[in-house]
């Protein structure tokens, strides 16, 4: 699997838009384990398809202060205010809430 700095690397200009990777319309799930800028960082997160991911630690920041996109993992997305979550591929996709 590659990563996402040797995919910048060899695809596009190193002027991708932070953005991109930036995961948003999460809801948290499982417990919270610390907080960052006032809010509350949950161990997992889950994404509106129902997709889990893991948090892996603080999003680092380039010499200019913008997020450094080119040091996530493969599998690894910024979540505001700056944490990186990790896919869970282990977890299987939660199912939505029932309605009714």
């Amino acid at each position: 699997m590659k990563s996402h700095s040797v995919w910048l690397a060899s695809r596009v200009s190193h002027r991708v838009p932070t953005e991109y990777f930036v995961l948003a319309n999460l809801r948290e799930q499982g417990r919270i384990i610390g907080r960052l800028a006032g809010h509350p960082i949950a161990d997992t997160v889950v994404d509106a398809s129902g997709q889990r991911y893991r948090f892996a630690g603080v999003a680092p920041r380039d010499h200019s202060g913008r997020f450094d996109v080119e040091a996530l993992r493969a599998g690894e997305w910024i979540v505001q205010p700056g944490l990186v979550y990790a896919v869970d591929g282990k977890a299987p996709l939660s199912k939505p809430p029932k309605r009714g």
